[in-house]
């Protein structure tokens, strides 16, 4: 039978979301600092300081990192439903293989995980960042040969 009042912890839990996301944006907005400097101020993309024109082509490391998310979100996507039906393989006598199957999974995780890490696909230091830079001069001088060969052409 159909009753409203089983509703109500669904609703009373969306009405402490809003309430805790609407709070913290409030707090954040009194009490927070207001300093707009040139850095917070500047657009900001996954890493990449924007250099250039916006119709440049991507660095592979932009890719890089979003393909490692995804692969690394579908990882995560994988172990809820093992842990929920976790307690159903163990009282069947399975227990054993069913874990030490997730801990090889989570152990070939680990080992992707080290191999990006040793890679510096994480690495937004500062070298990153003159890459970004040197990258984005090399863009703007074929830019400029471009416009002067058009321009001697026509």
């Amino acid at each position: 039978m159909f009753n409203l009042s089983d509703y109500l912890p669904i609703v009373l839990m969306f009405i402490v979301a809003i309430g805790f996301a609407a709070g913290n944006v409030l707090l954040s907005q009194l009490v927070g600092q207001h300093k707009a400097t040139r850095t917070k101020t500047m657009p900001y993309e996954c890493g990449k300081d924007p250099v250039g024109s916006a119709r440049e082509r991507f660095s592979v490391k932009f890719y890089l990192i979003a393909m490692i998310f995804i692969l690394f979100d579908i990882e995560v996507i994988f172990l809820i439903p093992w842990a929920v039906v976790f307690k159903t393989f163990a009282a069947s006598g399975y227990r054993w293989l069913v874990y030490v199957e997730m801990m090889l999974f989570v152990f070939l995780l680990l080992v992707g995980y080290i191999y990006v890490v040793k890679k510096g696909a994480f690495d937004w230091g500062e070298r990153a960042r003159r890459e970004a830079e040197a990258e984005g001069r090399a863009i703007k001088e074929m830019q400029k040969r471009k416009e002067s060969a058009a321009q001697r052409a026509a």
